[in-house]
């Protein structure tokens, strides 16, 4: 079995991404090994233990646990940042206009 359950009452208090956290115990918990060592997942069809996908679960157990980064400081000037015009989802900017008319045709 995987180190843990995707239960929340046995989830450990330093995961800080649940999802990371559930999906490697499902992966983790499908992937184990027979009397011979042999991956059980139909997936892996006879890959010897620990196979692939049950380290990478390990992984993503252990990634699920680390801690997040900081967020990047905000500005604090007041004016909104129109460095990058991609940036952003709303944005003041107004599109330039068009020298030309757009030629339209029927479909």
């Amino acid at each position: 079995m995987s180190e843990a359950s995707t239960d929340r009452a046995d989830r450990p208090a330093e995961v800080t991404d649940p999802l990371l956290w559930g999906l490697s115990t499902a992966v983790a918990d499908a992937h184990q090994p027979d009397e011979d060592r042999v991956c059980t997942s139909p997936s892996c069809v006879g890959a010897a233990w620990p196979c692939a996908a049950w380290n990478n679960a390990q992984e993503g157990l252990r990634a699920a646990r680390a801690p997040r980064p900081a967020p990047p400081a905000a500005a604090t000037t007041g004016e909104p940042d129109h460095g990058d015009p991609l940036t952003g989802w709303s944005t003041d900017l107004v599109p330039a206009a068009r020298s030309e008319a757009l030629a339209v045709s029927a479909a």
